[in-house]
């Protein structure tokens, strides 16, 4: 697929550096410092806690290293759209397309953007969900849409625009949770809790399927934390050697977000026993373990560091989202404006401004943190598929250039397709009020499709 719009052509102006500050920018928002206390309430074991980041890295890592084959053998605008449509078909493409657009990109800003606004309450108390400017719009939603319409606007200004704020940003959070990491295994250990932690991890432990299970649906929290991570696939029209600089962005920004994550949680667990874990305040377990090391300046820090990682986990989502709606219009499936560029910029702006519609207006619903508990199965499915694309694209396309192949194939891309099949059969068997309406979104997207295709929009 050619990244063409009107004679205009998207420039190639990334390099390594940029693309893996979009991997990690992608994945570090404000997840890290809240989901292990869910995780530890589901698996009431300090060594299961850990286990289960360990499970998360290990997957992300597979299937980074699956993509970079796709990513490096199809290095157009659209990444993982692009991979499902010459995998499978148009319409797998197309039901990709829709469930990002419904709700895991927009829903996912939107999310972001009301964290980054409930930080900043720290520091300005005026901004605040109870704090109503009208019947249907509080402050903090206010500051959520605004900081949304600002990355928009910074994005409409080119790509090496929204990549130098996401090169700040990105270097800036990984040296704030790299200094937590540090801070905590120097000046934060408490004897109690790594007594408790650690002289018996495994305490109480049942090795058996019940075991299984508990990881399995734990797993949500530290998954969702670590992903993202596809989002630079989108931006490959713009990628300088594409070929060499996405599969090696996806290795290395995956490895190090991955080795961050595991690495702050085993802190965790040196600062607070399980329990202080388990219930910390609002689930803010990176607030309590900083009060644990800093003090009472830990609020005021920690709101600070999230306040960082969230506009620049917000930056990135905003760039690299726009992007796949540009490569579905230009297969005539999304608005056909999406598919023009700017002239002076390159930018698909009016995709650009289309997401940050819907984005808002999904912040003003307040229901896309329903929406993307919904969306945790279908998340997971898109990338069994795309991984499974691997396979069906060997056989149906075996002339395909492949500068790079899927490290460890078939076994490791098969490992991946195992997990993720046991964490999706865990899910629809456990949680089936998240999984079946995640699965309607997507089956919707079935007569739209088809629709679609009978008029252009």
């Amino acid at each position: 697929m050619a990244s063409k719009a009107e004679g205009l052509e998207l420039h190639r102006s990334l390099g390594l550096f940029d693309a893996t500050t979009i991997v990690m920018g992608s994945m570090i928002g404000s997840g890290v410092f809240i989901v292990a206390a869910d995780i530890g309430r589901q698996v009431q074991s300090p060594g299961l806690l850990l286990l289960s980041w360990a499970v998360t890295a290990l997957m992300t890592l597979i299937a980074a290293l699956s993509y970079g084959e796709l990513a490096a053998a199809m290095p157009h605008a659209g990444g993982q759209y692009v991979y499902l449509r010459e995998a499978f078909g148009p319409l797998y493409g197309f039901l990709y397309g829709w469930t990002f657009f419904m709700v895991i990109q927009t829903g996912t800003i939107a999310a972001v953007a009301v964290a980054f606004a409930k930080f900043l309450g720290v520091f300005v108390p005026a901004v605040s969900a109870s704090n109503k400017i009208l019947p249907f719009l509080s402050t903090q939603q206010l500051v959520a849409i605004l900081l949304i319409v600002f990355l928009t606007w910074v994005n409409s200004r080119g790509i090496r625009t929204g990549a130098m704020v996401q090169n700040v940003f990105t270097v800036a959070k990984t040296a704030a949770l790299l200094g937590l990491i540090l801070a905590g295994w120097f000046f934060g250990k408490n004897d109690a809790a790594v007594a408790r932690n650690f002289t018996a991890p495994f305490d109480g432990v049942q090795w058996g399927w019940g075991t299984v299970q508990l990881v399995g649906v734990a797993l949500v929290g530290s998954l969702f934390s670590s992903d993202s991570w596809n989002n630079v696939t989108f931006t490959a029209g713009e990628m300088r050697n594409p070929r060499r600089n996405l599969p090696l962005s996806l290795v290395l920004g995956v490895g190090l977000v991955s080795l961050l994550y595991f690495a702050c949680n085993y802190v965790y667990l040196q600062v607070l026993p399980l329990e202080a874990i388990q219930a910390a305040p609002e689930d803010r377990v990176g607030t309590a373990v900083a009060r644990g090391i800093f003090g009472d300046r830990a609020v005021q820090m920690m709101a600070a560091a999230i306040m960082v990682s969230t506009f620049g986990c917000l930056n990135g989502l905003t760039m690299a989202g726009a992007r796949v709606f540009y490569a579905m219009a230009l297969d005539k499936l999304f608005f056909k404006a999406a598919a023009t560029l700017d002239p002076k910029t390159y930018a698909p702006v009016t995709a650009l401004w289309i997401q940050a519609l819907w984005a808002g207006a999904l912040t003003l619903t307040g229901s896309y943190n329903e929406l993307l508990d919904y969306v945790i199965f279908a998340v997971l499915l898109f990338y069994i598929l795309t991984i499974v694309g691997i396979f069906v694209l060997r056989r149906t396309r075996p002339e395909m250039e492949r500068p790079y192949r899927a490290f460890g194939y078939p076994v490791l891309p098969a490992a991946y397709i195992l997990l993720a099949g046991v964490v999706e059969f865990l899910l629809l068997l456990y949680k089936p009020n998240f999984t079946w309406p995640g699965l309607l979104i997507v089956l919707l997207g079935i007569p739209v499709y088809f629709v679609w295709k009978k008029r252009e929009v």
